[in-house]
Order: structure tokens, then sequence, then C-alpha cells
């Protein structure tokens, strides 16, 4: 036991390194990880180079600090969902007719030939006031109703 605290051997970094990897599987949050990794690359400093424990504290440290700095700043924005994705180029050029009306710069409802964003009913809003019956056509998306205009 003395040995583990003083000097810990490269298959002692290696189970920290998988238990750290797996321990990802039940705290999703793809940080765990990195420490993981930097555990199995300390690992293997040591199977090569049988370096020091403050050697090995250092170097995991490191590798650890570097490789989630990395993540976080340069790809976990590729990650995340892009929130114009779908909306601009299926909303616009929607034809349907209003169901109710629609005040200037209020709020109305209309129903779409050809669903829009997986719905045929919207709730609308308009630039110009448009009584129920008429023809409109989707202009854009604005959150979770649509900008029409008369046809």
């Amino acid at each position: 036991m003395q040995t583990l605290l003083t000097q810990p051997l490269w298959w002692h970094w290696m189970a920290l390194g998988i238990l750290l990897i797996a321990a990802e599987i039940f705290i999703p949050s793809f940080v765990v990880i990195w420490f993981g990794i930097a555990a199995v690359a300390v690992s293997l400093l040591e199977l090569l180079f049988h370096i020091s424990l403050s050697a090995q504290l250092f170097w995991w440290s490191v590798l650890s600090v570097t490789m989630l700095y990395i993540w976080l700043k340069k790809y976990k924005h590729r990650f995340r969902p892009d929130p114009k994705i779908g909306q601009p180029d299926e909303v616009s050029g929607a034809e349907g007719i209003v169901t109710e009306a629609v005040p200037a710069h209020g709020r109305g409802r209309a129903r779409f030939d050809i669903p829009v964003l997986g719905s045929s009913e919207w709730v609308v809003t308009s630039q110009e006031s448009i009584p129920e019956g008429t023809k409109v056509v989707s202009v854009k998306a604005l959150g979770n109703m649509l900008e029409v205009k008369k046809i």
C-alpha cells in the first residue's frame, strides 16, 4: 500500500484512466473523459520512462487541462445544433389560408396546404391586417410562429 501512495505503477494510471472514461457514461458532460485520457497517457509515460510521482501528477494535470481547453474552445461548438437550420429555407414560400384574422403586427392563425416544419396549422403574424379567408404566403419563422404576407 505504501508503494501505491509514493510511486504508482503504470497500471494504476491505466486503471484510473479506464475508470474515468467509463464514468463518462454516468456523467454525460464530456469533461471527465479528458481526465481519463490524460491518465492513460501518463500510464504510457510511466511504462516507457519510469517518471517520478511529481512528474506523473504534472503531466496528468497539464494533459487534462490542455485537452479540456481544446475541446471547450475549438471543437464543442461544432456539436451544438444550429438554431437556424431547417427554418429559413423550409418556411419561406409556403402558401396557406388565414383561419383567424390577423391584425397588423398582431397574431392570428393560418392553415397551410403543405406542412411547414411538420405542422399544417400555425400562429401567424403580419406587417399588415389580413382578414379571415385570405390567401397568404409564409415569409419567415419567428420562434414558434410564422410571419406571413398576402398573396
